[in-house]
């Protein structure tokens, strides 16, 4: 059976230790973590973690089972086949010779980025979007010279009824 990403997303006591317990589910069972963003709610002493792992749908469904008996874990959802939004960021450190400014601020407009910080061999630029978005960008601003990158992860929301 062929391993699709998920995206899986709840909601969880903001208390010390909740984090470590969750990531360790799923280090202890072999399944890697390939984001994880972790923030409080609108609910106070409430935090919601996303998590996208790759795993085939029934290995999903256990990781499920599992994190819902965990004491802290209040509510999980996959979110991979539900109608919901999913974005990421990324601040992505770029090199701007002069041969180049001109072409990156193209790009910049283009995929409705911000530049964030200038610098007299840099950009920085600040980007939301799906991967889709931020993989395309990423492949226009290689040949430039990406200096660095920090990425949020994948972050989402099902989407509320019309």
């Amino acid at each position: 059976m062929q391993e699709n990403k998920h995206v899986i997303t709840m909601l969880v006591d903001n208390e010390p230790g909740v984090l470590s317990r969750v990531a360790g589910l799923f280090s202890g069972r072999g399944f890697n973590i390939e984001s994880l963003c972790v923030a409080e709610t609108v609910t106070p002493g409430i935090s919601r973690i996303t998590i996208v792992t790759k795993a085939n749908p029934p290995v999903v469904e256990q990781i499920e089972k599992q994190l819902n008996k965990l004491i802290n874990v209040i509510k999980v959802r996959d979110l991979t086949l539900q109608d919901s939004v999913m974005r990421e960021m990324a601040l992505i450190c770029v090199k701007a010779s002069p041969e180049h400014r001109a072409e990156i601020l193209r790009i910049v407009d283009i995929f409705r980025c911000k530049v964030i910080d200038v610098g007299l061999e840099h950009y920085i630029i600040e980007v939301t979007g799906d991967e889709g978005k931020l993989s395309a960008l990423l492949t226009l601003l290689r040949p430039m010279g990406i200096k660095k990158i920090a990425r949020t992860g994948t972050i989402a929301l099902i989407r509320e009824p019309k």
